[in-house]
């Protein structure tokens, strides 16, 4: 990538910003201003039965109370199913893309073994990807909604053309700001899905789109999603997309070590507002000085 070193911070409006959230924001603040960056602001609110206008709202008041400042116009995934729709057509015109009609409970219980992707999920039992296309088309017809899943072992083969044999790896920052080579293992999600049945989009497509037409040359975001880079620079590689730079984070835990979220119910932004804490001591918080 070329041009000034760009970040963004990219939250899901489905729940009050945390502290979590603060330390991920000001670490891709931090870093922009380091390196006389740009910083930009994007919601992905592409799970719109989940999404609320008023947690958008409160994401630019609690970023705002925090000091920080982003470019405009801030984008919202929501308003761009159009571009992923494309992306996803680009996918399947190289015959990378299948239908998968199978419910979560049909996955669940065809899956074998003790296969789990990343996230824990089942790895998917390979349910409906030899269907016939006669078979496709009268589902289709008859409205049957349908996710597309990805063909990891022909999108691996695609991508090993594309990389002249060479190993598929990505660059990752440490916390002393070393660049490593990591080599990438997107064959851990097994056939992962790119469009769901319910939108047309994905968090894994959305965000490699959006990363690259936004010109973001730096991910900033946390350790749970390091394992997501490994799908993510197939994507980049198979769409011909520029690749990034990653720096993934630490966590904040609770006392009994789990990650801080909205469903752990930690102290949200706007309470602490509330409380008189300032942003000063919510960097304290975070472990930033």
């Amino acid at each position: 990538m070329t041009g000034k070193p760009t970040f963004r911070f990219a939250p899901s409006p489905n729940g009050p910003l945390h502290l979590g959230h603060a330390l991920s924001a000001f670490v891709g603040s931090d870093m922009a201003k380091k390196l006389g960056g740009r910083f930009l602001l994007r919601i992905e609110d592409i799970d719109v039965a989940r999404c609320r206008i008023e947690y958008v709202e409160g994401i630019f008041e609690d970023l705002k109370w925090l000091g920080l400042t982003w470019e405009e116009p801030v984008l919202f995934q929501s308003q761009h199913f159009n571009v992923y729709a494309e992306a996803a057509a680009l996918l399947e015109a190289q015959g990378l893309l299948y239908p998968c009609f199978a419910s979560r409970t049909e996955i669940s219980a065809a899956a074998t073994g003790e296969a789990l992707d990343p996230e824990g999920a089942p790895l998917y039992p390979g349910l409906h990807k030899a269907l016939p296309k006669v078979e496709i088309e009268e589902r289709i017809g008859h409205g049957q909604h349908f996710a597309l899943r990805i063909d990891m072992e022909r999108a691996l083969e695609v991508a090993r053309k594309r990389l002249d044999g060479e190993p598929l790896t990505f660059g990752e920052l440490d916390e002393t700001g070393e660049l490593n080579i990591v080599e990438a293992k997107p064959e851990l999600w097994g056939d992962a899905v790119i469009l769901r049945k319910d939108v047309p989009a994905s968090y894994h497509l959305a965000v490699v789109v959006d990363d690259a037409r936004q010109g973001v040359t730096h991910v900033t975001r946390g350790r749970d999603l390091y394992a997501a880079t490994d799908i993510h620079r197939l994507l980049q590689v198979l769409m011909g997309l520029p690749e990034p730079i990653y720096y993934h984070h630490r966590l904040l835990v609770d006392e009994d070590g789990r990650k801080l979220s909205k469903s752990a119910e930690a102290s949200d932004l706007a309470s602490l507002r509330a409380q008189g804490v300032t942003p000063a001591e919510v960097r304290a918080r975070v472990g930033l000085s």
